[in-house]
């Protein structure tokens, strides 16, 4: 019983821990003919999913458009007002999720519009309770699967962080190299423009007589 209750507080301060990163609650207003969008950066092959919803105003339709950093519209909802979307990223990009609020001119002064979302990506995105059902798990079984993708996912944020680490590092040296390399230029041209002035003035004062 002492090892089963310590392995749930490790479970839950490792989920928590991990919670705080993959799920996003945000409400806010938006002003009739406006636009507003949110971005986020996402790992490579990772689901992503949320829930939407957007509170009514009379005359006025709010749009919603969630692209890439390339312009590939992922999920797309016009006169949007409750649902809920899903996809799963192809590579390592920034998303974008866009509310555009439209209404005819003239019909007055209309409320700002209330706009609920919440996305979660990663591990809190997948549903444990229908992967139990489906595989027929245990309790304990389906929260070893979730440590296990939950694992997983450090691991491989741990990778990313070291590539971007690497491929910093190679930027910097080449850098380094290529600062090397045009002070070593500059030098040689100072150099050279210095012995030209020396030849250039003596051959100048001995056309003057000025030296022998």
């Amino acid at each position: 019983a002492l090892v089963m209750a310590r392995f749930r507080v490790l479970l839950l301060s490792l989920s928590l821990s991990f919670v705080v990163q993959s799920v996003v609650s945000i409400s806010f207003y938006l002003p009739v003919r406006s636009r507003k969008c949110l971005r986020e950066e996402i790992h490579k092959d990772v689901l992503v999913t949320g829930e939407y919803e957007i509170i009514e105003q009379p005359n006025t339709k709010t749009n919603l458009k969630i692209t890439d950093s390339s312009g590939h519209i992922l999920y797309v909802k016009e006169d949007a007002t409750k649902g809920k979307f899903a996809f799963t990223t192809e590579d390592y990009d920034m998303f974008e999720v866009c509310f555009e609020s439209k209404s005819p001119m003239g019909t007055g002064r209309v409320p700002d519009q209330q706009i609920n979302l919440d996305m979660k990506h990663g591990v809190e995105a997948k549903n444990y309770e229908e992967i139990a059902k489906v595989e027929k798990l245990k309790p304990l079984e389906v929260e070893l699967r979730r440590l296990e993708d939950l694992s997983e996912s450090i691991v491989n944020d741990f990778a990313y962080m070291k590539k971007r680490e690497e491929e910093m590092r190679d930027t910097n040296e080449s850098t380094n190299t290529r600062v090397l390399y045009f002070s070593i230029f500059s030098m040689c041209c100072l150099i050279g423009l210095a012995t030209w002035q020396v030849f250039y003035l003596r051959r100048f004062f001995k056309a003057k007589k000025l030296i022998e």
